[in-house]
């Protein structure tokens, strides 16, 4: 197999980068679909959102004894989709597209749902529910985008790993707190031989 040259010729590349100038970022080397990448960039943002959203409202309504330090990490997690969601429309628009922010739509836009959770548990198994959606939707995001976008596909694979960090935590809350909301028990006793 011939050794492929590592660069085109540079004076090719210097005059391109003239011809197409109102292009912006979007060089002849972009391999996507760059409507189908703002597409599925604004669905994941729509995700990130929603996230935000309902992460806030289980900060303001968590109740009960676990509430403060539970609280504080729905807190953490709605500042880093906060993040993320701003990422993902820094990207839409350097592939010269436009971040949906609009609201009307919003939750058919998402691919994770809005939902409240009646006390402390069931708002830590939406969130969590809703983590395992983005991640593997975010997962297919990347695949798609594989070497026809790199620079989209690491901003997903970034954000894939926060959420799996989130969905860690949470399943984590849900072990400390225990099914109903009462704190786990601890593990048995190792028994001592003789």
């Amino acid at each position: 197999m011939a050794a492929k040259p590592f660069l085109s010729d540079i004076e090719t590349i210097r005059k391109r980068a003239r011809e197409h100038i109102d292009q912006g970022a979007i060089t002849p080397g972009y391999k996507a679909d760059r409507k189908v990448v703002v597409k599925i960039l604004n669905e994941a943002l729509a995700t990130e959102i929603v996230c935000v959203l309902r992460y806030k409202r289980h900060y303001y309504m968590a109740k009960g004894i676990h509430a403060k330090s539970v609280a504080a990490e729905f807190l953490e997690h709605a500042n880093e989709e906060q993040g993320h969601a701003d990422l993902i429309a820094e990207r839409i628009t350097q592939l010269d597209g436009a971040p949906n922010f609009n609201p009307e739509g919003l939750l058919s836009r998402s691919h994770a749902d809005y939902v409240e959770g009646d006390d402390l548990v069931d708002m830590i198994k939406e969130d969590l529910v809703a983590e395992r959606i983005a991640i593997d939707s975010y997962r297919e995001i990347v695949d798609y985008l594989g070497n026809n976008d790199s620079t989209s596909r690491r901003l997903m694979e970034g954000i894939l790993a926060m959420e799996e960090e989130h969905a860690e935590d949470l399943s984590t809350l849900l072990d400390e707190l225990g099914k109903k909301g009462e704190p786990a028990k601890p593990a048995p006793a190792k028994s001592k031989r003789k």
